[in-house]
């Protein structure tokens, strides 16, 4: 395509420089970019772009978009307002709109966007779809799996990886949608079919600095679906009528709203729940009857998790009776609420948990289960919120019967003084301070006894920790089963 044909998806701009190159692919980062290609350029946190044009033009780049006129550049410079706006509009009409090719699911919330993306994947994969999915975990197409360095990329890697999609034939994707992510506008241009809510509480509010900020952040996924009724392509949102804020989410949205919840006034909701070790079973409620439903998932949240599923398939057009025939068969998600054993006599649980209402929701589903003492793992991040560190403590301590507090992501920060803020809220002698991770695990798993539970929550899925500007192997899963093995 060349530069002045793809430039029409912008409303107006001014060049620097003569040409009209044939673009061959779009690029952000300097040392991706290939022969033929337009650098975008971008301001990052660490990194601002624009003093890299002259190594992406060594590279290969045929042309840039910039934010401001550029010297001792020898290819055409486009000067746009916004760089990561044009960015949106550039790779959505680059790459021939594809997110309009596809079922689009885009899932957000607090909590349970990683398992309720799995759910929703997994049913529309047994329904004969072929899906593709972007979250947390990893980009999946088909069978094959990368890694994600975000739970939601930039909108050019999202654009490229929804070009990937569909010359993989593949017709319905579902994705993790971040309040960053939205707050950024990494996901304008994706034409999402059904948004998802789960629930909001407390977490990131180092970066939007208020609950009420963190919320319309979030909300921006629900106005995204437009205002018009399309036929065609009609647009749901699916929310969890049992969080305080579904009523603000659902006037964000012109969009049809399909409520789920265990509200009675819920459109899905659940009756009769039955929780145990094992999953969890209930009667499903629905303008269209009742059905049985029984899931290898355990625990209050994922019956919540599994509502969302179910009714996000019935809005995708899949008959509810396959949906919870599916649900039943599916497996857990790595790190979330994941047993590891090694024939102990008492049981081994890590979770993704790293807010306040992740951990006491997993604390509250190991209380109802065990009659053992509950011992747990928990730490908070460095350089992230600061205020949910004496909550996380405190519900450790209401919760567990005894909490050790440790490292999770200290990053630049100084651990004992993460600690120090995790102590202020709480008191008593039912917790102790072991900054090394590693020790902390052990000194939980060599307390436990018959019966008893350990959770190691925080870091779940996630296989590295973050010291300093150092990346460290580090797998809770993984250190808990050699430890066992040990003892």
């Amino acid at each position: 395509m060349r530069l002045r044909t793809l430039l029409k998806a912008l409303p107006f701009f001014t060049i620097q420089g003569d040409g009209n190159p044939n673009i061959s692919n779009l690029a952000n980062h300097h040392k991706k970019v290939g022969y033929g290609d337009l650098f975008i350029c971008i301001k990052g946190l660490d990194i601002d772009s624009h003093t890299l044009v002259k190594e992406a033009e060594e590279n290969g780049a045929v042309a840039v978009i910039s934010e401001k006129p550029l010297d001792a550049v020898n290819i055409p410079v486009v000067v746009v307002p916004d760089t990561k706006r044009a960015m949106a509009i550039l790779a959505d009409y680059f790459y021939g709109q594809p997110s309009h090719q596809l079922l689009l699911v885009g899932v957000t919330g607090t909590n349970g966007k990683t398992t309720t993306t799995h759910l929703i994947e997994n049913i529309f994969s047994c329904y004969g779809k072929k899906t593709g999915s972007i979250g947390t975990l990893h980009i999946k197409m088909g069978e094959e799996l990368e890694p994600s360095q975000n739970t939601t990329p930039d909108s050019l890697t999202l654009q490229q990886t929804f070009k990937r999609f569909i010359d993989k034939d593949i017709n319905a994707a579902v994705m993790e949608v971040s309040s960053h992510a939205l707050d950024q506008g990494r996901v304008n241009g994706c034409d999402y079919n059904i948004a998802v809510f789960t629930n909001l509480s407390q977490d990131h509010l180092d970066y939007h600095e208020t609950m009420e900020e963190y919320r319309s952040a979030k909300s921006l996924l629900f106005a995204g679906l437009g205002n018009i009724y399309s036929k065609k392509s009609p647009k749901y949102a699916v929310i969890n009528l049992d969080d305080p804020n579904a009523h603000y989410f659902i006037r964000s949205t012109a969009a049809h709203v399909f409520t789920y919840g265990l509200s009675s006034e819920a459109h899905f909701h659940a009756r009769d729940l039955v929780l145990t070790a094992g999953g969890s079973s209930f009667t499903l409620v629905t303008p269209f009857g009742e059905k049985s439903v029984s899931t290898k998932l355990a625990g209050k949240f994922n019956v919540y998790n599994a509502l969302a599923a179910i009714t996000t398939a019935y809005a995708a057009g899949i008959p509810l009776e396959k949906s919870i025939e599916y649900l039943q068969e599916i497996q857990g998600v790595r790190g979330r609420f994941e047993t590891v054993g090694e024939g102990q006599n008492f049981s081994v649980i890590v979770d993704y948990a790293h807010t306040p209402d992740g951990l006491q929701n997993v604390l509250q589903t190991i209380r109802s289960i065990s009659t053992g003492n509950i011992f747990v793992v928990v730490g908070c991040g460095g350089d992230r919120d600061k205020l949910k560190r004496p909550i996380m403590a405190k519900i450790a301590c209401q919760y567990g019967d005894y909490a050790i507090f440790t490292s999770d992501n200290p990053r630049t920060e100084n651990p004992s003084s993460i600690l120090t803020d995790m102590e202020a809220g709480v008191v008593g002698d039912k917790y102790e301070l072991i900054e090394d991770r590693k020790e902390a695990i052990h000194q939980a798993l060599r307390k436990a006894g018959k019966g008893d539970v350990v959770l190691i929550a925080g870091k779940g899925h996630e296989t590295y920790q973050i010291i300093g500007n150092n990346i460290l192997e580090f797998d809770d899963s993984a250190v808990a089963r050699q430890i066992l093995k040990e003892l």
